[in-house]
């Protein structure tokens, strides 16, 4: 049911898109509204992308919880959420371009939300670091920003193509094939240790 109110929605927005004063649906018609709408088709194409000194700027985030409690004691609650590749070779963490028009926090949290279906919180962003792509000779500059998941969707863009699974945090620093991401999650478990210290 909460599938096809995401279509509904979605046909009701490209209805008055396309017919701005012959159509109007009201929103009570709808038989499920969601709070924090995601449309199910993600962004593609690169002439949005934005560009820095030769570099493609990448932007993402590393969705976590702490799985025992709402007030951890201990970073070795924390649990990561991965997702697998679009070639289903190895996991890895949601990103992707960052866009001419929106911040770095906005598209870091597009991205999460196409890929992985969640949304949360986002924190202090992580980076940057340097990389050059599998598939291209294109050079990357990456920031990552931690996520406190506060939601997981049913339905996201990227459903069909990824799968998610929530790991402890060694275990992510495993199955992360890519060495920045890896980095990237060293820095989370520091950043996540510096802050449960502070608070006991």
């Amino acid at each position: 049911m909460r599938c096809f109110s995401f279509y509904l929605t979605n046909l009701t927005n490209l209805l008055n898109f396309l017919f701005p004063f012959p159509i109007k649906i009201p929103s009570k018609c709808l038989p499920v509204q969601i709070e924090n709408m995601v449309t199910l088709v993600s962004r593609t194409g690169r002439h949005l992308q934005r560009y820095e000194k030769g570099y493609r700027l990448v932007v993402g985030c590393i969705p976590y919880r702490y799985k025992k409690s709402q007030e951890p004691t201990s970073v070795e609650e924390l649990e990561v959420l991965v997702i697998s590749a679009q070639n289903g070779q190895g996991m890895l963490l949601p990103k992707g371009g960052w866009e001419n028009d929106e911040c770095m926090e906005e598209a870091a949290k597009r991205e999460t939300e196409e890929e992985a279906g969640v949304i949360g919180v986002v924190q202090d962003k992580l980076g940057p670091w340097h990389y050059k792509s599998k598939r291209s000779c294109i050079m990357h500059e990456s920031y990552m920003f931690p996520l406190l998941v506060q939601k997981e969707l049913d339905c996201w863009p990227e459903k069909n193509i990824r799968k998610r699974r929530w790991v402890s945090i060694n275990e992510a620093r495993e199955v992360c094939h890519n060495w920045w991401m890896r980095e990237a999650l060293e820095e989370l478990f520091r950043q996540q240790s510096r802050n449960l210290q502070a608070q006991s």
